[in-house]
């Protein structure tokens, strides 16, 4: 399955691309449920608002002497119940620390969310996990979007899963050549 899918993230939103790439991916084999399930993996990267939004703002309210009160019974098991002891959220932790215990306590609701909207194309598996990481690393690659901290974990991720170096170079140069988001036009009626 072709990584070109980085033409639908959000920071590259390229109408013409992002038909011109479905066309191909279907036309190189790829089911509908790949097709889709890619889209879903670009989709949830976009999350990247939250992850540094909920980091910065309970950086300040911890300043100002909020947010400093342990966890309540509900947000603790939340915390037991979703991310548990999966190593992939201890490397997401080092990787953009802060994020998960801020998302937590200042929205339970959203932090379920997350976890259920996130794990959604790893729970379908229509494709494999480390074209699912390729992919992410080169939506975080892009020119317009540049994610370092997601950039490393999702490249840490695809190497671990037998990603080599040809294909990692190779999300690479797809990143480098997503265009600058056009703007999506109306639609007409």
């Amino acid at each position: 399955m072709n990584v070109s899918t980085v033409w639908a993230a959000v920071a590259t939103l390229h109408p013409g691309g992002i038909d011109h790439r479905i066309r191909a991916a279907l036309d190189a084999g790829a089911t509908t449920a790949q097709a889709h399930e890619t889209l879903v993996v670009v989709s949830g990267l976009g999350v990247h608002t939250l992850t540094e939004g909920s980091r910065r703002l309970a950086t300040i309210l911890r300043q100002r002497g909020d947010l400093n009160e342990p966890l309540d019974a509900e947000r603790t098991a939340l915390r037991e119940r979703l991310p548990g002891l999966d190593p992939y959220w201890a490397e997401f932790e080092r990787e953009v620390p802060g994020f998960l215990d801020a998302l937590l306590r200042m929205s339970p609701e959203a932090y379920e969310a997350f976890f259920a909207y996130c794990a959604l194309p790893w729970r379908t598996r229509q494709a494999r996990a480390v074209v699912k990481e390729l992919i992410s690393m080169a939506s975080d690659a892009t020119p317009a979007r540049r994610y370092v901290p997601r950039l490393r974990l999702h490249l840490a991720n695809a190497v671990r899963l037998g990603a080599g170096r040809k294909a990692v170079l190779h999300a690479l140069d797809i990143a480098a050549a997503a265009p600058p988001h056009p703007g999506v036009p109306a639609h007409r009626h």
